[in-house]
């Protein structure tokens, strides 16, 4: 292993927790380098209008947003930094992590900000109008389309919360269910099924989103008889889960089942001690641009406190 060079502070994503991360540790002089990761700005550069985040009164595009977060970071003097984090090792008091499969960086604090990636159904009208109608944030792009008919995909506790906050908000949301029934909790179901204007799609895939420009409508199949009828919307919903971008990090940092970093609470740090996690790959609950930002601050905070301890 040719290490070829040693940092104080190394940011691994580039999303509103790694460029956080990386405003707070060049403020406190750990001259921080940060790498990007396979999509810099993470997943708010798929992401159009952004109203929900404090400071923008009139709101601000997803990746205009990002370029700011981005500018900041270097303003502060963040060394940033394009690369693709590809392997670690954690075995050492002082931690090495791979970038591009080539080079090697040794590292006295890790902050982790690698994210989360939607699951998607894996059509192609899907990522040709994702950010014109197809989204994976109902809380985040529902708004939009306050009135309107729009659909939603999903059988889990995610996607029956984000159906009933469409309910809301739309005049009708139209749930596609694969199965017969729901994975989500029985309360959720509940409240589902009471909602006046949620109509459910058992046995239901999607099997295609239609649309030139915009989504006006989804086409539903009917796994039992093999029919298919499509439904005007103006929005489709994609809920059935977000993977977190951790696999790197397998046999070295605790994670739950699903791959989520697990933190001592009310802190950022992993089971490795000088390894810190912020943003979407160690949060399933909130995933949004400010939890994620709040996030990346702590963990800044909690390496600048690690580092301290070290020098004394």
């Amino acid at each position: 292993m040719d290490i070829i060079e040693k940092v104080k502070c190394l940011i691994i994503g580039s999303g509103p927790a790694g460029y956080t991360a990386a405003i707070y540790a060049a403020r406190a002089g750990l001259n921080p380098v940060l790498y990007q990761g396979i999509q810099p700005g993470g997943q708010l550069t798929i992401t159009t209008e952004v109203e929900n985040y404090p400071g923008y009164p009139e709101g601000i595009q997803g990746p205009d947003m990002m370029v700011n977060f981005e500018k900041q970071a270097a303003r502060m003097g963040t060394d940033i930094r394009f690369g693709l984090a590809t392997k670690v090792d954690f075995t050492g008091p002082v931690h090495k992590v791979q970038i591009d499969e080539e080079k090697w960086i040794e590292s006295d604090s890790v902050i982790i900000s690698t994210g989360a990636s939607a699951k998607w159904l894996g059509l192609e009208s899907e990522q040709r109008l994702n950010g014109y109608g197809v989204s994976a944030c109902a809380v985040c792009d529902g708004f939009f389309f306050k009135g309107k008919e729009v659909a939603i995909v999903g059988a889990g506790d995610t996607a029956a919360e984000e159906a009933l906050y469409l309910s809301k908000i739309c005049s009708q949301v139209h749930m596609i269910v694969r199965k017969g029934e729901m994975r989500a909790s029985k309360v959720m179901q509940e409240r589902v099924l009471k909602a006046a204007n949620i109509k459910i799609y058992w046995h239901s895939e999607t099997d295609e989103v239609l649309g030139d420009i915009k989504v006006e409508a989804v086409r539903i199949k009917n796994n039992q008889t093999g029919e298919n009828q499509d439904v005007a919307v103006s929005a489709f919903f994609v809920a059935i889960g977000h993977q977190p971008n951790s696999d790197i990090f397998k046999g070295w940092l605790d994670m739950d089942e699903a791959g989520y970093l697990i933190t001592t609470p009310g802190s950022s740090k992993t089971n490795v001690e000088g390894v810190f996690a912020s943003g979407d790959v160690q949060d399933k609950i909130y995933r949004q641009a400010v939890t994620a930002a709040g996030s990346g601050c702590m963990a800044a905070l909690d390496a600048e406190r690690y580092l301290g301890a070290k020098e004394h």
